[in-house]
């Protein structure tokens, strides 16, 4: 793995939310048990904490929506099922960020309503205003969310890199299929070698 420059990377946790990786979240019965399983968001956190004792800038995207779901497009079965369980409502503590991940004072919170956390928010502005040039991904979903911004971030000119045990999907098979796919775009690191 190339060197990281921490002064110009920064840590992305995609949707560390109670929704996505807590067992009574609107997604938990599909990814809850592989994060406790494979202890991936206490990985995050020492991604994390790594990141801060180096000077690079944390960051975590969430997913939350007005009351009724205005700005919700249901253009997916995941989105439809959002609207009919009520899910990801703005100021629902399953929204916030879970304490395993150990978010600090310091880390940016950035909110989107779509799948990638590029899309209608200001992570983009964010990162160059601080002069990022590195994304370093951890989160949920490894094939779904985490692969979406991992796209954008290439799209908009970051390196990437994928931490492989910071990261999980519904199943190993597809969170390896999606490493595998991430690693053809950048890099893909363990907790180990990035912290």
């Amino acid at each position: 793995m190339q060197r990281i420059d921490w002064a110009h990377t920064a840590v992305v946790g995609v949707h560390w939310q109670h929704e996505v990786v807590s067992p009574d979240g609107v997604f938990g019965p599909f990814f809850a048990g592989q994060v406790a399983r494979h202890g991936v968001a206490a990985n995050a956190a020492r991604v994390a904490a790594a990141a801060r004792a180096a000077g690079g800038l944390v960051v975590f995207t969430r997913v939350a929506y007005r009351p009724g779901h205005p700005d919700l497009i249901t253009n997916t079965p995941s989105f439809a099922m959002i609207a009919e369980r009520g899910a990801f409502l703005e100021g629902d503590p399953k929204t916030r960020i879970v304490d395993e991940v150990a978010r600090q004072p310091g880390d940016i919170v950035v909110t989107g309503t779509r799948l990638g956390g590029f899309s209608g928010t200001e992570l983009d502005l964010i990162l160059r205003a601080r002069g990022v040039r590195t994304v370093v991904f951890t989160g949920v979903a490894t094939n779904l969310a985490v692969a979406a911004t991992a796209y954008q971030a290439v799209d908009n000119g970051y390196r990437i890199v994928t931490v492989s045990d910071a990261c999980t999907a519904a199943t190993d098979e597809l969170h390896d299929t999606y490493l595998s796919t991430l690693g053809q775009l950048g890099e893909v690191a363990t907790t180990g070698e990035i912290a």
